[in-house]
């Protein structure tokens, strides 16, 4: 079966392991069912823009045409950097966009991917943010008013924890369970003074320290994880064949190696079930 068409990162449901659909064209394929099969993915030399459809020659910031890049506000610096978020100054790309996306409630987690770390994200992305980052466990530390805020918190955090993943070794293996609950109590002491002023500076309600909060345990696809990580580019390659052994995070984990989707979002693919 041949499936063609351009391609978005993975949808993401949780379960038992983390159910995958990717779309491509207008299809959404179930890739948990092709686990354990020989696929090809056909790279045919066409990227359309994931938001205006224009045809680009380059894919900016995973799946953008330069045009939109530079003109979206969810292609701005911010967004990696959010406590550079410049909303209130009113100098924000799209405001509309701000109000809906910046301007609710963020939380402030640490996650267990390859490795202890601290990250944000929005209420309504969790737990999809996790699965996307191939986290096998999550807990919630602070819910904060607004983007910004999450950025300032976030600032203090990594400080004293990593804020990365490190795909190679998240790739590679779980990595050994973490006390996440333990470590949440002994960074909030260690930060409480500049979390205090934070406060003091910003308001009361810039951040709600979070101390019920469930452990959230996820557990992926895979039947075989690699020895060594090699991972395929379509930039360079335009054929990219294999058994598919598993998929953690936006990874598709091959025998022959490992392909990040999203990183690949607009591109024009032929998916054969071989």
């Amino acid at each position: 079966m041949t499936y063609s068409g351009n391609i978005q990162k993975m949808l993401t449901q949780p379960g038992d392991t983390v159910q995958y659909q990717l779309p491509i064209g207008d299809a959404l394929v179930d890739m948990n069912s092709l686990i354990g099969c020989d696929i090809k993915l056909q790279y045919d030399a066409l990227i359309n823009c994931i938001v205006c459809g224009r045809k680009t020659r380059k894919s900016f910031n995973q799946g953008y045409c330069y045009p939109c890049f530079q003109s979206l506000a969810q292609c701005d610096s911010c967004i990696i950097k959010p406590e550079l978020c410049h909303y209130a100054k009113g100098t924000c790309r799209e405001p509309e966009w701000g109000e809906q996306h910046c301007m609710q409630d963020h939380y402030v987690y640490l996650a267990n991917s390859s490795g202890i770390k601290v990250g944000i994200t929005r209420g309504t992305q969790i737990p999809a943010r996790w699965m996307d980052q191939g986290a096998v466990q999550a807990l919630p530390v602070f819910r904060t008013r607004d983007r910004l805020s999450a950025g300032l918190v976030e600032v203090i955090m990594k400080s004293h924890v990593a804020d990365k993943t490190y795909w190679q070794r998240m790739l590679k293996g779980d990595p050994d369970p973490v006390d996440l609950r333990t470590r949440r109590d002994e960074l909030f002491e260690i930060c409480q003074p500049e979390l205090t002023t934070l406060s003091k500076k910003n308001g009361e309600d810039t951040y709600v320290f979070l101390e019920n909060e469930q452990l959230i345990n996820i557990q992926y696809p895979v039947n075989e994880y690699p020895n060594k990580v090699k991972s395929f580019n379509f930039d360079k390659t335009t054929e990219v064949c294999g058994k598919l052994n598993g998929i953690k995070g936006q990874y598709l984990i091959l025998d022959t190696g490992v392909l990040n989707i999203r990183k690949f979002a607009g591109y024009y693919l032929s998916l054969d079930i071989i």
